[in-house]
């Protein structure tokens, strides 16, 4: 073969070769441009993983062949791990417990994708284990929520984070009072405004304010001073153990420096003694309301003038207008009132039992006004000692007075209690005897009316058995008023008294051992069951 023929057939078939490889490397270098993890994750992780970007560290927060676990997720955010396990914060809050992390916080969405969402406007803080009150609910988030709050050192350094903070007041809040009435804000603050401090009470101090001191302005006794380079107010260690604490001697200390002696919290002019007057020098000690009263309520006309004191009605009016006189004159209210009030009374009821109405039994336990104060005074005269005087005849309509003269109720009932009742019933022609003796009253002389009301039976109740007991024979043996009685007795329903000798049918032989009811059958008649007596076949083929 010529040497140009053998040099053109091997170039063609490099040239085929170079045509084949050619394709293959290209495809070769796409495959390869293309990195590794964008053939197997699903897009870029988020800002705060970037770092686990690679198909070495999907096992960081995959399991192979499962989901994204929790357990995985808390393994690197051991700060919400902590919180959960100690039941702190939103994330251990029925809100969240039980979700899966990537519920809420799933990633592969790119870099600028924001993993922690959620509506600030509509978040319930509630569930985060500090619920809003106040002002609180009012302010922006980002005014609690910044680094300078933050006592975690770790989560200090992360922005954004809505960890970190505490409940505790002076977490965010300038302690005023550096320090000088403890953390517990609360005790006196609420949520709405530091100013006032509507939880303190001044009552609840070693300074309890009465009288005057109520209207004092707070900066009239806690001053404000500048106290480590900050305006303070002094509140703790205020000196209050002496009036001249605070006010200035007027007496120059010639009555000493206890000005409780004569003067009060109501007033500097309403004068309680006069210096160290003893008014019992005057044989008149003043003792529970006189020692309260001003001066000038008893000495109108001076503090020397003479002033009558032996009696009570020197001073004071007659209140009971002479309810209460001896001898043409009015009984000394020391008789039973003392100078610590008119209320209580010193009235016993050993006393009262010396008057024309003793009491007794329930009497005992009955306050004085339901008898002594039926209108606007208290009246002890002409009120009444029958029952009808303070108790309403709830029987006057219904029974004879025969039975209760004077409408006098201990006829029947006892002072002790209503119920306790003690009536010779014999009186009305009718003794009790048997079950009747009993029955409480009200079982035979109350009954509903055909409105279903209770009214009273006594004048109008009469002897017939049927005014109380069903007739159940179906008027088998007429309607007597006390037919029942030739059968049955007042102890029971048994017809012990009944003889079925006397009868037409006298039982004799076997029919002594018969029971009733094999004779005498169970029968309907008008929607009425009863058992048949009579009439009734004598036969014996009646029966056999």
């Amino acid at each position: 073969m010529p040497a140009s023929l053998t040099l053109r057939s091997e170039m063609n078939k490099r040239r085929s070769m170079v045509l084949w490889i050619f394709p293959a490397v290209l495809l070769c270098l796409l495959f390869h441009a293309l990195p590794l993890s964008a053939q197997l994750s699903p897009g870029d992780l988020a800002e705060a993983h970037k770092h686990l970007e690679g198909i070495s560290n999907c096992t960081k927060c995959h399991v192979l062949r499962q989901k994204v676990s929790n357990e995985k997720c808390l393994a690197c955010h051991t700060e919400i791990d902590a919180r959960i396990n100690a039941g702190r914060g939103y994330h251990a809050s029925g809100e969240v417990n039980g979700k899966e992390c990537a519920s809420c916080h799933n990633d592969h969405h790119g870099r600028n994708f924001e993993m922690i969402r959620f509506e600030k406007d509509n978040f319930d803080h509630s569930f985060a284990g500090y619920k809003l009150q106040g002002k609180h609910g009012q302010i922006d988030c980002s005014q609690c929520h910044k680094q300078e709050f933050i006592a975690d050192t770790e989560l200090k350094k992360r922005a954004g984070t809505y960890l970190g903070l505490e409940k505790e007041c002076l977490a965010c809040h300038t302690d005023v009072h550096q320090g000088t009435l403890g953390v517990t804000c609360a005790s006196c603050h609420d949520f709405n405004r530091f100013r006032p401090a509507p939880g303190f009470s001044h009552d609840n101090t070693v300074f309890p304010l009465k009288g005057e001191h109520r209207e004092v302005e707070c900066a009239r006794c806690h001053k404000t001073e500048i106290r480590n380079g900050s305006e303070f107010q002094v509140f703790r260690g205020v000196a209050h153990g002496n009036c001249t604490s605070c006010h200035r001697d007027v007496h120059e200390n010639r009555f000493g420096q206890n000005c409780t002696k004569c003067h009060s919290e109501v007033s500097f002019h309403q004068i309680r003694n006069t210096g160290n007057f003893n008014h019992s020098a005057t044989g008149f000690t003043l003792k529970g309301k006189h020692a309260t009263v001003t001066c000038t309520s008893c000495h109108k006309n001076g503090y020397t003038a003479a002033l009558r004191h032996d009696r009570c009605t020197d001073c004071h009016a007659d209140y009971h207008r002479k309810q209460f006189v001896t001898e043409n004159r009015v009984t000394d209210c020391q008789q039973c009132h003392t100078e610590n009030g008119f209320s209580p009374a010193l009235f016993t009821i050993e006393r009262h039992n010396q008057s024309a109405f003793a009491l007794n039994g329930a009497h005992l336990a009955v306050p004085c006004f339901d008898c002594h104060r039926k209108d606007e005074r208290w009246e002890f005269r002409q009120i009444g000692i029958n029952c009808n005087d303070c108790h309403e005849d709830i029987h006057a309509p219904y029974m004879d007075q025969k039975y209760y003269p004077g409408q006098d109720c201990r006829s029947c009932h006892q002072d002790t209690r209503w119920s306790e009742i003690h009536f010779n019933h014999a009186l009305t022609g009718y003794k009790l005897e048997g079950s009747h003796s009993s029955q409480s009253c009200r079982a035979c002389h109350l009954d509903l009316d055909q409105k279903g009301q209770l009214v009273q039976r006594f004048s109008s109740l009469t002897t017939a058995c049927l005014e109380c007991h069903r007739e159940v024979h179906h008027e088998q043996f007429g309607t007597e008023p006390t037919l029942c009685l030739k059968c049955h007795d007042y102890d029971d329903w048994k017809a012990e008294l009944f003889n079925h000798n006397q009868t037409e049918f006298p039982l004799d032989g076997k029919h002594k051992g018969v029971t009733c009811a094999q004779c005498h059958p169970k029968v309907v008649e008008g929607g009425q069951e009863f058992t048949r007596y009579k009439p009734l076949l004598t036969t014996c083929e009646s029966c056999h």
